[in-house]
């Protein structure tokens, strides 16, 4: 009897703290809303925070925001270190708007110096909707899981309409090259994909060239 009572205390513990739990999401989701319509004009860069400062990716992302902020645009990124802090420190240089949407992770990950607007998120699902839905272009830098993660589920949104289409560029051809062409060949081949799903983003080299695709499109 003991036993049972003992079980029954602790399932109660545990349904209390999911009940809590729908609180702190809601707050995640009321902070990020509150703090990110205050910015109209902004573009997400993702990439590996394993990017060493000396890195020419590091260099592309930096040059990339700094111009992108010259000409008003905000920069959103993960606010931790390599191509997030590129992003940051550009538009910190130029004197624009650097926001970092940062993850708690069981490792430590600090927020880079270069974010002037921080937002912290314990759960990656409300971070992503930030991401996206205060974005008016997504830039996708070389990275691993966490970066695929982000273009793929950006583009899902896009092609199955959930979310309007905006630009989508992905930078450093040299990287995904490979992956660019397994789409070609094995998804639209095999009808995973139609041929027409590969236009919804852009390969870009040149910082130059994101900005233009950016401004082209919202003629």
């Amino acid at each position: 009897m003991a036993k049972r009572r003992e079980e029954f205390e602790l399932q109660n513990v545990d349904m209390r703290d999911e009940s809590w739990r729908i609180f702190r999401i809601m707050g995640e989701f009321v902070e990020g809303f509150e703090t990110m319509s205050n910015y109209k004009n902004a573009v997400s860069l993702f990439g590996s925070a394993r990017t060493s400062s000396d890195h020419k990716d590091y260099k592309l992302a930096y040059e990339t925001a700094k111009l992108l902020s010259e000409n008003k645009y905000e920069i959103i990124t993960g606010g931790g270190p390599g191509i997030m802090e590129a992003g940051n420190k550009g538009a910190y240089d130029a004197g624009g708007d650097s926001i970092g949407l940062c993850i708690e992770l069981p490792f430590e990950q600090s927020t880079n110096p270069y974010v002037k607007e921080e937002i912290k998120f314990r759960y990656f699902f409300a971070r992503k909707v930030m991401f996206i839905k205060y974005s008016k272009a997504v830039i996708i830098f070389p990275g691993g899981f966490g970066t695929m993660d982000e273009m793929f589920e950006t583009l899902t949104l896009i092609q199955t309409k959930v979310i309007k289409r905006m630009p989508l560029l992905v930078m450093g051809t040299d990287y995904y090259d490979k992956l660019l062409k397994w789409l070609r060949e094995e998804m639209v081949d095999e009808k995973y994909i139609n041929k027409e799903d590969l236009d919804l983003f852009k390969c870009a080299t040149k910082p130059q060239e994101v900005l233009d695709e950016i401004n082209k499109f919202y003629k």
